[in-house]
């Protein structure tokens, strides 16, 4: 397996059938958690561009290699945008002080928002898609996590105002 490969996939995790896609997106959440137990958010709001631009790299060596301009198995971008889709969640916890998993109503929001903005591809998220390039690949996921995040907050803000 190639560092390229390793990348694209997560580690693998673009082989896992059926939805390679929402296997990628549940090894974003589990790995979101890994590293804000590490670092905080702070330490998610620095990886995703780390994972957006080696994502991009690691995304076109798999385009290259297969002639597909978006492989199934590549699934870093649904970790790049489940990361983005968590912001709200791992920041409210920080700020709270509270433990990110006492959040997880949150956790499942960013995680169902994510996926159907990804499936579905409303708007900029189906522009980027259509650029069928790595570009392409990875910006669709990213504009997914903003949209599914700005969702995360708008529930968690109707979730503390009525309780």
């Amino acid at each position: 397996m190639t560092p390229s490969h390793l990348i694209a996939t997560f580690g693998g995790t673009g082989h896992m059938r059926p939805m390679p896609g929402t296997w990628g997106s549940a090894a974003g959440l589990l790995s979101a958690w890994q590293l804000h137990a590490i670092g905080g958010a702070w330490l998610v709001i620095l990886a995703i561009p780390v994972a957006y631009f080696v994502g991009v790299w690691a995304t076109a060596r798999e385009v290259e290699r297969t002639g597909n301009h978006d492989p199934s198995h590549v699934v870093i971008d649904e970790v790049a945008g489940q990361w983005i889709a968590l912001l709200p969640v791992l920041i409210g916890a920080d700020h709270a002080g509270v433990n990110v998993l006492a959040l997880w109503p949150g956790w499942v929001v960013a995680f169902i928002a994510f996926r159907a903005f990804d499936i579905l591809k409303p708007g900029p998220i189906g522009w980027a898609d259509r650029r069928a390039d790595a570009t392409g690949v990875m910006l669709d996921d990213v504009i997914a996590g903003v949209f599914a995040a700005v969702v995360v907050a708008v529930m968690g803000g109707l979730f503390h105002a009525v309780i």
